[in-house]
């Protein structure tokens, strides 16, 4: 059965990067009626926070695509040891009780690769038995094959045929001086174990590939499919970092933005994917249809962001069509969040402004004067109509005074009250609804007069006027 897993490390939030992996692993398991793996790499003990972790399960909380079966490696110590322990007494493996060896992997005097400390790997067993029994420290090496030198061979989804030779791979640690064990065996360990047949990783893991070959094969395991993502750089190609490029590189702040999940997932699918049809809004249903290796592109995909503006213009444009597209009272349950109103205001307010917005928190400035007692200080030139003046202004809002009492807040009665009222004045319409959409919302760029003007109710509207006529004398 088709298994695939996400095994990220809690040592950082959960990377833009890390979030497309999952996504893709994901749609993966979906398309093949596989099984889907959260798997929590985190034997890193000295890096691993607990606020790196909830970052992690935050981030895969809100993209809301679910995961199968999930483990901690943490809690695996025993099987590493064990497969550890195998590898070794196959001669696979031999202990290196060099103390200044690094566990990871060195450089040697000359500055060429280090490969191996000749005189640790040609250490008798006895030798070595003797020492470890002593309490001597030592490193677990794997024994990479040097005579005669070979190639390690996989065929990776993304990038093909893949080879290297042993002669350019480093006798590396299985196992730390402290006995616990590192990332190469601790992850294939748990591959084996949970029967991992697909490992779909970014680009930078494929180096370490080599060496997880050799271990899949020390255990006795058929090595999985494996499948490297290209990378996500930022415009000046360099790989993305919160370091270098700040918190837009974090899962939670498109969240924060307001990006619907659906939206920002249907974005990172394009960014090193394509359906190979010019489609770019894609539902969840059409990713998994569509998901393949084929269409994962081999080069670095960039998200585009500046200083100024720090998200992608096609990731704030696909959520805006999703938002366009979302029934209201949906959208009107997310954007809650974003206001503090009660939840009939928003719900009313909603469609008013629903093709006016792209991120969800554009409802704080799109909708503000829905939701306050008194509006921000404006410019009274804004009352003044086109081809029109103050005086023109102040006659047209004092007719609206008059006029709006009487009238039931309903689109079409207020429609009907006001082309009347501009028609006695003898004034276009247009010079007529300018003065009064400034002076209930504040600004000329509002949503359509009438359904605002319902919205915001009687009572409001004629103080708003009334404080606009005052601004005016």
């Amino acid at each position: 059965m088709l298994r695939v897993r996400f095994a990220p490390s809690p040592t950082g939030f959960l990377h833009i990067g890390s979030a497309r992996t999952f996504i893709f692993n994901w749609l993966y398991a979906r398309r093949h009626g596989g099984t889907m793996i959260l798997r929590i790499d985190d034997t890193d003990i000295e890096r691993n926070t607990q606020a790196s972790l909830d970052s992690i399960f935050e981030g895969l909380k809100w993209l809301d695509l679910g995961w199968d079966e999930q483990y901690r490696q943490s809690e695996r110590p025993g099987l590493h040891k064990e497969m550890a322990e195998a590898i070794f007494r196959k001669g696979l493996a031999y202990r290196d009780f060099t103390p200044a060896q690094s566990e990871e992997g060195e450089t040697s005097r000359t500055g060429a690769a280090w490969l191996c400390n000749a005189g640790m790997r040609e250490l008798s067993s006895e030798d070595s038995d003797r020492r470890a029994a002593a309490g001597e420290r030592f490193v677990l090496r794997y024994r990479v094959p040097r005579e005669p030198v070979c190639d390690i061979r996989f065929r990776d989804g993304v990038y093909g045929e893949q080879a290297k030779s042993t002669a350019d791979i480093e006798d590396f640690a299985l196992l730390r001086s402290d006995g616990t064990p590192t990332y190469h065996l601790a992850s294939c360990a748990d591959d084996a174990d949970l029967r991992i047949s697909h490992i779909i990783r970014g680009q930078d893991h494929l180096t370490n590939t080599f060496k997880h070959v050799l271990i899949f094969e020390a255990l006795g395991f058929e090595p999985p499919t494996f499948a490297h993502l290209p990378l996500l750089v930022a415009p000046d190609g360099t790989k993305l970092s919160k370091r270098r490029h700040g918190p837009v590189v974090s899962v939670t702040t498109y969240r924060d933005a307001g990006f619907l999940p659906e939206a920002f997932i249907n974005f990172l699918c394009l960014l090193g994917w394509s359906p190979k049809d010019d489609r770019e809004k894609m539902s969840r249903e059409d990713l998994i249809a569509a998901f393949s290796f084929e269409g994962i592109n081999k080069s670095n995909a960039v998200v585009n962001f500046t200083e100024e503006d720090p998200f992608d213009p096609k990731a704030v444009w696909l959520n805006s069509q999703y938002i366009y597209a979302m029934p209201v009272d949906e959208l009107a349950a997310k954007l809650r969040p974003f206001v503090c109103a009660e939840p009939q205001k928003v719900r009313a307010v909603t469609p008013l402004i629903q093709e006016r917005i792209k991120l969800l928190r554009d409802v704080a400035t799109a909708a503000d004067f829905f939701f306050v007692d008194e509006l921000a200080p404006y410019d009274p030139a804004e009352l003044i109509p086109q081809k029109g003046d103050a005086a023109l202004a102040l006659r047209v809002l004092q007719r609206a005074r008059e006029a709006l009492p009487a009238v039931e807040f309903t689109h079409e009665a207020l429609e009907e009250t006001l082309r009347a009222a501009a028609g006695s004045l003898g004034v276009k319409a247009g010079q007529m609804f300018q003065p009064i959409r400034v002076a209930v919302c504040g600004r000329k760029n509002a949503p359509p007069l009438f359904e605002t003007m319902a919205v915001l109710g009687k009572e409001t509207c004629l103080k708003r006027i009334e404080q606009a006529i005052q601004k005016l004398q």
